[in-house]
């Protein structure tokens, strides 16, 4: 080739370097949320903890890098890796893993997205805008700490949105390959077992319709058992299945959320219960919102049961700062001895105890 044209042709390279390089587009991204956290009636001796939690304020902290392609024709690649850590002390959540929130690859189009790798399940999906306080150290996840760990390892999943449907769904061949237990965030049940097809798999389905102002889902999460996995489920013939039914109505300055999450949980001594909820959020200026919701967790044939009050007030000084005050209250009935708090372990009150939380926090997303 003449050395002209030599010229020419890396010209032409270089002018399409800008097209090519904005094809693919990278975000790094994340929040760090903590405060001061007061919980009282701690243990037999009804002790009084102050204490800097290190799972979650109004939200757990994380940072991630999260990116899309274009691939052209309406299609593109994409991929996120999500970290968790507490903000206590910087060591990572999940169990210790890099990227124990997500980490996924996938691809989508106007058909919808299909993703693999560690990632949410669609009870997660389901329950985001409901659930109004959602993981708020004082919410659903101080009654069912799976709540805010729904998520599988090794897992496919499929979501689509259509005319204002969306359906979805996962299927996990080994749902938890980390022992960080007993706990949600790392349960013991690795799976992929040839000789046992069942073991530690998971499953999830979605069916959701949303419009400018309302919306209501139904979503279904089955858990299975295997070997030395945590929280009963020791077996791939036990499972612990969540059925999620649930709305929310958007008014002018106001957010209205309800639901109920029948659980059927063959590792528990009683396995049937059910987590009802309901809440409220009213932007009483720009900057400074209040929430409140209620929850109450009975379990069938049982004395064991739970009443939670939660309240928070948010004032944001801009679109990345907030500061807030939190309160919760939780009653216990029967033997049941949960914490109002979700905010770290080791604050459990005595069996059928109450107690009462309280923090105050900053959170900063970038």
């Amino acid at each position: 080739m003449k050395p002209g044209r030599i010229a020419l042709a890396a010209l032409a390279a270089l002018a399409a370097m800008p097209m090519l390089a904005s094809a693919q587009s990278v975000t790094l991204y994340g929040v760090v949320d903590t405060g001061i956290e007061y919980v009282n009636n701690v243990g037999a001796a009804k002790d009084n903890l102050v204490r800097m939690p290190n799972l979650t304020g109004t939200v757990p902290s994380r940072w991630g890098i999260r990116g899309t392609e274009d691939l052209g024709g309406g299609l593109k690649s994409l991929f996120v890796l999500e970290s968790g850590f507490g903000p206590d002390t910087g060591a990572a959540n999940q169990g210790g893993r890099l990227f124990g929130r997500q980490a996924l690859v996938g691809l989508s189009g106007p058909w919808g997205q299909i993703a693999l790798g560690r990632q949410y399940t669609m009870l997660f999906w389901a329950t985001l805008d409901p659930d109004i306080l959602g993981p708020n150290v004082y919410g659903s996840g101080s009654l069912d700490s799976y709540l805010p760990n729904t998520r599988a390892d090794n897992a496919i999943s499929y979501k689509g949105t259509f005319g204002g449907v969306t359906v979805g769904a996962t299927y996990s061949f080994g749902r938890d390959t980390v022992n960080a237990g007993p706990s949600p965030s790392g349960t013991n049940c690795a799976g992929e077992n040839a000789a046992n097809s069942t073991q530690c798999r998971e499953w999830s389905a979605l069916l959701q319709y949303d419009n400018k102002w309302w919306g209501v889902g139904a979503a279904y999460d089955s858990l299975r058992g295997g070997p030395g996995a945590f929280g009963g489920l020791t077996s791939s013939s036990l499972s612990d299945n969540r059925l999620s039914l649930n709305g929310y109505m958007l008014l002018s300055r106001t957010k209205i959320g309800a639901g109920v999450i029948r659980r059927d949980n063959q590792g528990s001594t009683t396995p049937r219960s059910e987590l009802w909820y309901t809440g409220l959020a009213y932007d009483i200026t720009p900057a400074f919102t209040l929430a409140g919701q209620v929850y109450y967790l009975k379990y069938h044939n049982s004395d064991n049961k739970a009443l939670l009050y939660a309240l928070r007030g948010t004032y944001a000084f801009s679109k990345r700062t907030s500061v807030y005050a939190t309160a919760g209250f939780i009653d216990n009935g029967g033997q049941l001895a949960m914490s109002v708090s979700g905010g770290s372990p080791g604050s459990n009150p005595r069996p059928g105890g109450s107690q009462l939380g309280a923090m105050l926090g900053i959170k900063h997303t970038f």
